[in-house]
């Protein structure tokens, strides 16, 4: 059991001018005497969902054998450390095909309405539903990430339907899609830079001075109330903060010298693996500190022309995805999917390595990875590949490929999702049923 001499709430917060830097769970916020299992019972659920645009590549995603202990193909391979934490899903189904229509089905469960106006109009999305029930007790409910600038995106983007329902993964409402932070400048500051006034701040960040400089009176206080773990587990935690703010004023130091992208936001790094990166190791941070208990990622838009030279992908993405059956464009497109496996495998890793109760964040964690489409040359709708991630304080097996019946829609997933975090759905979208998960 846990006995400490001290108590400290899990609401404590480091501040400082212009920084608010919250806690990761620590021993001494448990009352002196509890039992370890009292505190194991009720652990912290998250959620996050990780969109990747454009598909995966048909036969090269999808485990040949259902069941326990099935194959990992060419695209899930970086994943494999992680199999006991993993559920794969095959035959699931989007309502349609076609970039943006797909994008907003997705998680919404909805056939969106048909217009290029402002009168767009989806369906609330699985993430604001989960956020509704586990998230009001943090400071975001919900952090919605990209790696990919939409600006400029208005109007109609995709078969007579708006840049909006392909902007973002996530809605508040049917009719409220919400924005992608891609900037990890901004969503650093959001996460820890909300007290004083914005002066404050970007003198700070003008001075190049660490946000940590702010609380360091407070650090010292609070150490003075913690055991030698605790000590280790908050020099960790602060340490990679400074880690990641770091990173930061690099990619914000090469903007104000090399302007290789015109207009690009100050603090977005050149490279797409570092940006990837950083939005994902902010991410872990937030879960750690219970900034947020749910998170969306969207990679990229679903007609992305990103193009990836640090892993030789030099062909658009969503013109290589186009291949024809050309064999160099297939074999780009592997690659590609298997590079963003390779990233999420990174945080995977990361969750996996943070403490948290008495287990890790990926133990009580459930993340969906996958694609609103499959084959990306046809945009099919049909067995989409999805994924899903993490423990869930013991409420997923993982090592499973799960082979539902053709044509389930990924609406009947969402609802055994809701309800996984207690949300009592029924009905989610079009959705017919459930999905066993």
């Amino acid at each position: 059991m846990f006995i400490t001499k001290k108590f400290i709430s899990r609401r404590t917060v480091l501040r400082g001018i212009g920084a608010a830097i919250a806690l990761p769970f620590v021993e001494a916020m448990v009352p002196a005497l509890t039992a370890t299992a009292q505190t194991a019972a009720n652990p912290l659920k998250r959620f996050g969902v990780v969109f990747v645009p454009l598909g995966e590549r048909p036969g090269y995603w999808t485990p040949s054998r259902t069941g326990a202990d099935f194959e990992f193909t060419p695209i899930l391979k970086p994943l494999e450390p992680f199999r006991n934490s993993l559920t794969v899903i095959s035959e699931l189904c989007n309502p349609l095909d076609g970039h943006a229509v797909s994008v907003a089905a997705w998680l919404s469960g909805s056939v969106p309405f048909r217009t290029i106006a402002e009168n767009v109009r989806a369906g609330t999305t699985i993430d604001q539903v989960i956020a509704n029930k586990i998230g009001q007790d943090t400071p975001f409910p919900s952090l919605e990430v990209a790696t990919e600038d939409f600006t400029g995106w208005i109007g109609g983007c995709d078969t007579a339907y708006s840049c909006a329902y392909m902007n973002t993964i996530s809605w508040k409402t049917a009719t409220t899609p919400l924005p992608m932070e891609i900037n990890p400048r901004v969503l650093f500051e959001r996460m820890f830079g909300r007290p004083g006034t914005s002066s404050q701040r970007l003198q700070r960040m003008r001075e190049n001075r660490s946000i940590l400089d702010s609380v360091r009176e407070d650090v010292a206080d609070l150490e003075k109330k913690l055991g030698a773990k605790d000590r280790g587990r908050l020099d960790d935690y602060l340490g990679n903060i400074r880690e990641i703010e770091q990173r930061i004023q690099k990619a914000e130091q090469q903007a104000t010298t090399k302007a290789t992208v015109p207009d690009a936001p100050i603090g977005i790094p050149e490279s797409f693996d570092e940006h990837a990166r950083l939005m994902y190791d902010l991410l872990a941070v937030a879960w750690e500190a219970n900034i947020t208990r749910v998170f969306t990622y969207m990679k990229s838009r679903d007609a992305s022309q990103r193009v990836y030279p640090n892993i030789g992908v030099m062909e658009p993405h969503h013109a290589m995805s186009h291949h024809g059956n050309n064999a160099e464009k297939l074999a780009g497109l592997v690659k590609l999917n298997t590079y963003h496996a390779s990233l999420f495998a990174g945080f995977l890793e990361r969750l996996q390595s943070t403490p948290d109760g008495d287990g890790s964040l990926l133990d009580h964690s459930l993340i969906l990875f996958g694609s609103g489409m499959s084959e990306s040359d046809t945009h099919s709708r049909l067995n989409i590949p999805t994924l899903l991630a993490g423990g869930l304080a013991g409420q997923m097996k993982g090592n499973r490929h799960i082979q539902a019946v053709k044509e389930t829609p990924i609406a009947n997933l969402m609802v055994s999702l809701g309800n996984k975090f207690g949300c009592d759905l029924e009905k989610f979208g079009i959705s017919t049923g459930t999905v066993e998960i």
